[in-house]
């Protein structure tokens, strides 16, 4: 057990620490609402993160109020073993040992699932034909003989379902029940109820000679199922971690005594001059002592425009050095760098997203004890306290009981439900990750756009050529001529609108880039100068005729190129990152379902009201730093919204999970598609209104399901204990009782079939 000093993150704590646990034990959703539990409740404790598929804890406590130890014994005191601790520091990674520990530990759980999810969904198969003879006949009689049944279904009783019992005696610890109690006692007592009948057959003489291994079996397989589904969708939830430390560089180029050596990145210390070549990422974040480059910050900051660097600007580590080299300074490493404190705050967004709560789980812990109490109230009175008591008639009443109060349809309102509405999304290009996604989609209030490759296609293009002398088109092709061999998107830009006119494009004689500002070209014996205004002012050109159509083009939030021609200023060529085709019609939408649209940029703000006015929203968030993007989000959650987040820049990807729903652009990074819970193939924006529709749809389908599963069961309780044999002599057989609770199954199936009538 190793506990870790963290930085100061709680506002009446002296000091907070980080505890890393991996539990053993956890299989399902019910077993981490268990330990989160049973952590959170201890005083001192401020937030516990749980993740069952790979056993993972994390939890922030107070040293001076609670010890480690005091938070291992509520774990174990839970019914979970701690198999192991590990150092963890706040924007580094889980040290590797353990990462590989918990992903095994995650592989192993997923592949035992799998295997009992075959052989009782096998076995459930051959019990159901063989327990059926008059509806199956052509079935070989051996396999409907009661001591093959037993046979057959025993192993799955036992060795597939144990986890089932493990949970009910774990829940019976704590004085609680949950969805395992459900299914430990009722497949028992349909499956001893089934035995007592196979071994002891004039037991129950004149009232039932009925076997139902085929309930428990399919219980069994439905239960062990639902938790596959579950640990599948589960286990993908570190990726965006991992991706993003991936991104940063391996080795630096430092001077040291005066020579020039490649280091591991992770030797590199505050002050150490380090070297950058063309290409190459940028170790550490720095300050840049001499040089000068372009640098394509993308990676970080989602801005598709590289940013020009010189002596005294800033750089960050994992950007991408375009064209100069330059030597810089370093000023952060290691977790303080700008890359770790976007994963640190991934980490944390993830782990402070509450999981939301089965309405099922919610209602079984009144559900069972009520079950459990008509079961033992009905034996008791017909074994005992009934004028002609028959033991016969209390097991009949008390297997009953527990058999038509079976959490099959139970277990099943949500799971397909689900499935069903997350293969509708895939059907029409919206993935989701988990039910939780498509379960807050629907409460959404408020979405928060991101400008850049979301709300616009993230490359720059040419929206304007003006011209006096020389024409649109001539001066075009003059300036595309001359950014021939400039490789600045920019000017790839004016190249690629030249192309498109089918303009003829010569070769410079003479070329030179001035980083910053602009280039200078020979074309056609002509000297062609395309830049910044200071650029013109520096060499002596009047560009007053054009001052009043640049601020024009400046007030649209457009990027403008001067260009001049043998000293004179010829024309403007303005460049911007344009709106995506159906960016204003789906805002329209959005705003139409009643949902407060916020667009989120790191942009001017003159850039980022000009396109929201050209999208009709009202409410414009710019100039907004990478690492403060998240803290947006969550200043809106505390106004009391449900918040999404949409976005595709590895800068977004905090955001994202701080969100309550985060959706990607399927075209973005692969960081930001991992770090959300949403995400929209091939980018169309469509796909969030097609999210939060289908979300509506699934959560009134499921209200519905959960309402079928206990109108049959509650309604057949009350008739299971005898209430009609008292009254009338008629008596529910547990096989009536098994058959309600199939029509159950069949009404809430179908009713999340209807689903697949679902259109965007």
């Amino acid at each position: 057990m190793i506990e870790i000093k963290t930085e100061h993150a709680h506002a009446e704590s002296k000091e907070m620490r980080q505890l890393s646990l991996l539990v053993k034990g956890m299989c399902c959703d019910t077993c981490e609402n268990n330990v989160k539990n049973s952590i959170s409740k201890i005083p001192g404790v401020i937030h516990a993160s749980v993740d069952f598929s790979n056993g993972a804890v994390m939890v922030h406590y107070e040293p001076d109020k609670v010890s480690p130890e005091r938070i291992e014994d509520a774990v174990r005191g839970s019914g979970y073993g701690i198999e192991e601790a590990a150092e963890k520091s706040p924007g580094q990674p889980t040290p590797e040992g353990h990462d590989h520990h918990a992903m095994m530990v995650q592989k192993g759980k997923i592949g035992e699932l799998k295997i009992k999810v075959i052989a009782s969904g096998l076995v459930f198969a051959l019990v159901f034909l063989g327990s059926f003879p008059k509806w199956f006949p052509w079935f070989p009689g051996a396999l409907q003989n009661p001591f093959i049944l037993f046979l057959l279904s025993t192993p799955i009783q036992f060795w597939a379902g144990w986890q089932f019992y493990v949970g009910a005696w774990r829940a019976a610890k704590r004085k609680s029940s949950d969805m395992h109690t459900l299914y430990a006692v009722g497949t028992s007592a349909a499956y001893f109820y089934s035995v007592l009948l196979a071994f002891l057959p004039n037991l129950f003489s004149g009232l039932s000679s009925e076997l139902f291994f085929d309930v428990s079996v399919g219980i069994l397989f439905l239960g062990l199922l639902g938790h596959y589904l579950e640990a599948v969708a589960k286990g993908n939830t570190s990726l965006a971690i991992k991706k993003l430390l991936g991104l940063q560089a391996k080795t630096a180029r430092v001077v040291r005594d005066g020579k020039e050596v490649d280091i591991p990145v992770e030797d590199v210390q505050v002050g150490d001059v380090v070297i950058v070549r063309p290409g190459e990422k940028i170790p550490v974040d720095g300050t840049v002592m001499e040089g000068e480059s372009s640098v394509d910050e993308s990676m970080i900051t989602g801005e598709s425009m590289p940013v020009s660097k010189r002596s005294g600007d800033e750089v960050i580590g994992a950007t991408i050095n375009k064209s100069g080299s330059f030597k810089y300074k370093a000023t952060k490493v290691g977790k303080d760098t700008t890359l770790a404190q976007i994963v640190k705050m991934v980490e944390s967004a993830q782990a402070s997203k509450a999981p939301i709560q089965r309405i099922a789980d919610k209602v079984s812990n009144y559900f069972v004890p009520v079950v459990f109490a008509v079961a033992i109230a009905s034996f008791a009175y017909w074994g005992y306290l009934n004028p002609a008591p028959s033991l016969a008639l209390a097991i009949i009443t008390f297997v009953s009981v527990l058999i038509v109060a079976c959490p099959d349809a139970l277990g099943l309102a949500v799971p397909i439900s689900i499935m069903v509405g997350t293969g509708k999304g895939a059907e029409n290009g919206v993935l989701i990750k988990d039910a939780e996604s498509l379960e807050t989609a629907h409460k959404l209030q408020t979405i928060v756009l991101d400008k850049t490759g979301t709300l616009t296609k993230g490359e720059p293009s040419i929206t304007d050529v003006h011209s006096v002398g020389l024409g649109e088109n001539e001066l075009l092709r003059l300036v595309a001529s001359a950014e021939s061999r400039s490789e600045h998107p920019l000017g790839q830009a004016v190249i690629s609108e030249a192309k498109k006119r089918k303009l003829k494009i010569s070769e410079p004689k003479k070329f030179e880039a001035m980083s910053g500002q602009g280039i200078k070209a020979l074309v056609e014996n002509k000297k062609v100068l395309v830049g910044t205004l200071k650029l013109m002012k520096d060499n002596q050109i009047d560009a007053k005729e054009f001052e009043e159509k640049a601020r024009e083009f400046y007030e649209q939030g457009k990027t403008l190129m001067f260009a001049a021609v043998d000293g004179k200023m010829e024309g403007i060529v303005a460049v911007a990152d344009t709106l995506k085709e159906n960016s204003k019609e789906v805002v329209k939408e959005l705003q139409g379902l009643g949902l407060e649209v916020i667009m989120l940029t790191g942009d001017n703000e003159r850039t980022a009201k000009a396109i929201a006015e050209q999208l009709g929203i009202k409410r414009v968030l710019a100039e907004v730093l990478p690492q403060d993007k998240a803290n947006e989000v969550r200043k809106l959650q505390g106004e009391g919204k449900t918040v999404a987040m949409t976005g595709d820049g590895i800068n977004d990807a905090p955001a994202l999970t701080q969100a309550d729903v985060g959706i990607a652009i399927g075209t973005g990074t692969d960081i930001a598609i991992e770090a959300s819970d949403i995400t929209l193939v091939g980018g169309d924006l469509k796909g969030i209104i097609t999210a939060i529709k289908l979300s509506k749809s699934t959560m009134k389908n499921i209200k519905q399901n959960l309402f079928w599963a206990f109108a049959y069961n509650t309604a057949l309780i009350p008739v299971g204990a005898g209430l009609l044999y008292s009254l009338y002599g008629i008596l529910l057989n547990p096989i009536i009782a098994a058959g309600a609770m199939s029509i159950s199954t069949l009404t809430v199936v179908f009713n999340s079939l209807r689903l697949n009538r679902f259109k965007a």
